[in-house]
Order: C-alpha cells, then structure tokens, then sequence
C-alpha cells in the first residue's frame, strides 16, 4: 500500500517510543512490586508477541503491492501477524488473572 514519504518512519518511532516507555514502567513495577513475577513475566511476554504483530502488519503496509502474487503474500502475512496478536492478547490475560489472583490472596491476609 502505497504511503506518503515518512509516514512509515513515524509509525516506527511513534510505535517504538510508546512501546519502550511501556517496557520501562512495567520493569519498574516488577521491581517495585517483586511479589507477583508471574503477571509481570506474562505482560513483558504480551508485550514482545504484541511488537512481533505490529512489526509483521508493518511489513505488509510497506510490501510491493506491484508483486505477482501481492494478494496471496498480504493475506498470509495478515493471517500471520492476526496470530501472533491473538497470541499476545491470550498473555495478557494470563497476566490479568495473574494479577487478580494474587490480590485476591493478598487482601485474604
């Protein structure tokens, strides 16, 4: 698909700014917080599996459209990349129950 000139630069930075931020927050509450490592492990998990998605949909925004077989190549890695977000939403759930579990046996106490 075609773009304008710097549009994929920005959806990069935007992407990898917002990301990293998110990374740094979430190990800074795993060191804060060293109680629950497995919902921290499980967020830090949806957070890679969520930027292999992101990377995988960027490549096919930025893939040769002109190609002979630019349909089926697009489709598939739609297909791959649907997956792989999938994947990282079943993390974050993981995470979530994760989380409330362990508030849960915390106000128990």
């Amino acid at each position: 698909m075609p773009l304008e000139e710097g549009v994929m630069g920005l959806l990069i930075g935007g992407f990898t700014i917002v990301m990293g931020i998110t990374l740094v927050v979430t190990v800074m509450l795993w060191i804060k917080n060293k109680n629950n490592s497995s919902g921290y492990i499980w967020t830090l998990l949806h957070l890679l599996t969520f930027s292999i998605a992101i990377y995988l949909a960027l490549k096919v925004i930025g893939f040769d459209y002109n190609h002979p077989m630019a349909p089926e190549n697009i489709s598939f890695q739609i297909g791959i990349s649907g997956l792989v977000w999938a994947l990282s939403m079943l993390c974050l759930v993981i995470a979530l129950f994760s989380f409330s579990k362990s508030r849960k046996s915390g106000r128990a106490n």
